[in-house]
């Protein structure tokens, strides 16, 4: 404290200190409160997404059978899954509270049921089961993947915003209360000694009339 000049001005600029980190810690704490708002809710998705995506594979991998069952063409079967190998997705992005999320879309096949790779007509219907619930799983597994990475990014910001609202809160805040009480304690002497001095100057010269 010795190092800090207990002046007026050096009041008021610890004023405003005080002033701008007490908006900055409340802004940064309702960002968090926000962010963590916004994670639960993404968290909960992602829980849902991945018990759906297990029951959906459980799912067409039983129809699968079926059809190896029904259908021993090799080349119907493998029709099925060169369409889930190597999707094209377009990502975007999307900013909460500051925080850039991606959004991937998986780009559908513009040709339609004619781009499957498989006779139409002459496979079984359960080979359109097995490639309708294959390609809504590959969409389900491409959203599954943003919402993982958006709860990541989310934590990540979640814990680097709740150490400076600490920092604040308990150790830049308090510091600078510190000095200004320093501060205002140290012009406080001053003054009731300026009162003082000047009571004693007026009794002397009274002494003296």
């Amino acid at each position: 404290m010795k190092e800090i000049k207990a002046t007026r001005s050096a009041l008021l600029r610890l004023n405003r200190r005080v002033l701008l980190a007490e908006r900055g810690h409340r802004l940064l704490k309702e960002k968090r409160d926000v962010l963590v708002i916004e994670f639960f809710t993404i968290f909960e998705d992602q829980k849902y997404l991945r018990r759906k995506v297990n029951e959906d594979l459980k799912d067409a991998f039983k129809t699968y059978m079926k059809l190896k069952i029904v259908d021993r063409d090799t080349e119907n079967l493998a029709a099925v899954l060169p369409k889930t190998q190597s999707p094209e997705i377009e990502i975007k992005r999307k900013n909460i509270m500051g925080v850039t999320v991606p959004l991937i879309t998986l780009k559908k096949n513009k040709g339609g049921l004619s781009e499957r790779g498989y006779n139409l007509y002459t496979s079984s219907t359960l080979l359109d089961d097995v490639y309708d619930k294959f390609e809504k799983i590959l969409e389900e597994i491409v959203r599954l993947g943003e919402i993982e990475k958006s709860v990541k990014l989310l934590a990540k910001d979640i814990e680097k915003t709740k150490r400076r609202v600490n920092a604040l809160e308990y150790i830049i805040i308090p510091a600078l209360e510190n000095k200004r009480r320093f501060i205002q304690f140290q012009l406080d002497e001053r003054e009731r000694e300026d009162f003082f001095r000047m009571k004693r100057v007026k009794s002397l010269m009274e002494s003296k009339v």
